[in-house]
């Protein structure tokens, strides 16, 4: 899997957003198993105070001490779903992304064990969960929101895995991944033909 990420984001070149924002590191983890390679996503607390409840990928704010936003990314990791940093191999930066909240996100590529024994961070993290990346190639969304995005109109699918809809600002980061490494030829700027 590491081979296959690392040749089909050697050339793709990430949307850099030049906005002054609190900045943000997150990791797209994608396990090492060649057959059925599985995305890893966490269902956020209740208890927080912003994207409560909502399927996110592991990551957050930049800290002070943190010297990149892919330190950030692997730190948020760790302290979120118990994955230490030397478990990751990160391939590639993604497009930066605005979250609602107005912080400037930049998503990491990176692959872990798939047998890796992940733990959430009860405070932060309600359960993780894993989705083959096979299942969004078929591009079985739920439904297309229409989002304002920087004067844009952005059509974001919304998938549903089991209980956990994968839809907002992770869904848009999804789309990029899977655009960039398995050319899949989702348009978020049109809505979807027949909607």
């Amino acid at each position: 899997m590491r081979d296959l990420l690392a040749e089909r984001l050697a050339s793709y070149a990430p949307r850099q957003l030049a906005l002054d924002y609190p900045e943000a590191g997150i990791l797209v983890p994608v396990t090492d198993d060649h057959r059925n390679p599985e995305m890893v996503f966490t269902l956020r607390s209740a208890k927080l105070t912003t994207h409560r409840g909502q399927v996110s990928y592991p990551g957050g704010r930049r800290d002070l001490q943190d010297s990149t936003l892919e330190s950030t990314a692997l730190r948020e990791t760790h302290e979120e779903i118990g994955l230490p940093p030397e478990q990751v191999d990160v391939i590639a930066p993604l497009s930066q992304v605005m979250s609602r909240y107005g912080i400037l996100v930049t998503p990491y590529v990176g692959v872990i064990p798939a047998d890796y024994p992940l733990e959430h961070n009860p405070d932060e993290i309600e359960s993780i969960f894993r989705v083959p990346l096979s299942f969004f190639l078929e591009d079985r969304r739920e439904r297309t929101d229409a989002l304002p995005f920087m004067n844009h109109t952005l059509y974001v699918p919304c998938y549903r895995w089991e209980r956990y809809q994968i839809w907002g600002m992770s869904a848009v980061v999804l789309v990029d991944f899977l655009n960039a490494v398995y050319d899949a030829g989702i348009d978020l700027l049109e809505p979807p033909k027949g909607d």
